[in-house]
C-alpha cells in the first residue's frame, strides 16, 4: 500500500490550504518539482505519486534521464540560463522554458522547435514561441 503522508502530499496540502485562503482553485496551481541532480528513479517515484511537471536547469543531465521517463506523460520545464548553442535541444525536448532573456534565444527556440511538437511555452515572456504557418 502506498504511503499517504509523503513530502509531496504535504506540499500539496499546503498548496490546497493557501488556495482555500485565497479563494483560488487548487487545480489552478502547478507544482513544479525541480529535479536537477536527481536520478530517473527518484523522478519516477514522484511520477508514481502523480507529479507531472519537472524542472531542469542542466541540459545534458536532463537529456540523459528523459528517455527512461518517456512513457510517463511528464511535462519538462527548462529553468536554467540558456546559451544560444543549446537552443536546438531545448526546443526539441522541453515543453516549457522559464528563462528566455534575449530576443536571439527566443528566435532560435522558435525556429528550432520541431513542427510535429506543440508550441513551446515560455513563462518568462508570457508568450508562445512557435513558427507561424
Amino acid at each position: 500500500m502506498p504511503e499517504t503522508d509523503t513530502p509531496l502530499t504535504s506540499i500539496r496540502a499546503r498548496i490546497d490550504a493557501a488556495c482555500a485562503g485565497a479563494g483560488r482553485a487548487p487545480q489552478s496551481v502547478t507544482l513544479l518539482a525541480v529535479s536537477k541532480t536527481r536520478g530517473a528513479d527518484e523522478i519516477a517515484a514522484l511520477a508514481d505519486q502523480g507529479q507531472r511537471h519537472f524542472g531542469e536547469n542542466y541540459l545534458q543531465e536532463a537529456l540523459d534521464k528523459m528517455p527512461a521517463l518517456a512513457d510517463r506523460g511528464l511535462e519538462w520545464h527548462f529553468i536554467g540560463p540558456i546559451q544560444s548553442n543549446k537552443t536546438r535541444d531545448i526546443a526539441a525536448h522541453f515543453d516549457w522554458v522559464h528563462t528566455v532573456d534575449r530576443a536571439k534565444v527566443a528566435r532560435r527556440l522558435n525556429e528550432q522547435r520541431p513542427d510535429h511538437l506543440p508550441p513551446l511555452y515560455s513563462s518568462a515572456a508570457s508568450d508562445v514561441y512557435k513558427r507561424q504557418p
